[in-house]
């Protein structure tokens, strides 16, 4: 069976440990995908979606000793997209302005003139964190089913098939599929909820 994850606040402890191999394969195997996504989204081409990536997470290695949970202070995502569009913005503007350039006086005018973070972003970036977290999640309960059941799951929680077509498709009956579908899914919310902790930890 599949080990459960780290909670959110243990992760982020844990994250102070640079040789914790598990709790950073398990950071990066989280927001990696949503990094790769946002960058997408606003232009970046396969290379450069991965420097940033790198870049996003050498950044979190230096600032996590200093990231304060308190929630007064803001949510771990919204942490993390901050650094996450900075960067992109740090990228953007090395390839506008000139290597030679060291007086960071045109960098420092090109930043200057991006607007704060709209909601429209922000909710772009906590889309793709859903998106990145049930993947993520996905991937690490699948080898707890058979196939049969997380067909059905799959079928009909993710590609909206109905029960019935499902049912016909796998050879079943339809209350299997719907049985299946709600193991499957039962399995999924307590393997995100671990991830996330307590709601108001530090979302």
């Amino acid at each position: 069976m599949v080990e459960s994850p780290l909670t959110r606040q243990s992760l982020l402890v844990r994250l102070k440990d640079p040789a914790d191999g598990r709790a950073w394969g398990e950071f990066v195997a989280i927001y990696a995908p949503l990094i790769d996504r946002l960058a997408r989204a606003k232009g970046f081409q396969d290379a450069d979606a991965a420097d940033l990536a790198q870049e996003v997470f050498r950044a979190v290695a230096k600032a996590i000793d200093g990231y304060d949970p308190d929630p007064s202070r803001g949510s771990f995502r919204g942490w993390l997209f901050r650094i996450a569009r900075n960067l992109m913005i740090n990228l953007l503007a090395a390839r506008r302005v000139r290597p030679v350039a060291t007086g960071d006086s045109n960098v420092r005018e090109l930043l200057e003139q991006v607007p704060a973070p709209d909601g429209a972003e922000t909710a772009l970036f906590d889309l793709e964190y859903r998106r990145g977290l049930f993947q993520w999640a996905a991937d690490e309960i699948r080898a707890e089913f058979r196939e049969s059941t997380w067909r059905a799951f799959w079928l009909t929680a993710v590609e909206d098939r109905e029960p019935k077509d499902a049912a016909g498709e796998l050879g079943v009956s339809v209350g299997a599929v719907y049985i299946a579908r709600s193991r499957v899914m039962s399995r999924l919310r307590a393997v995100i909820e671990k991830v996330e902790g307590q709601a108001a930890e530090t979302s």
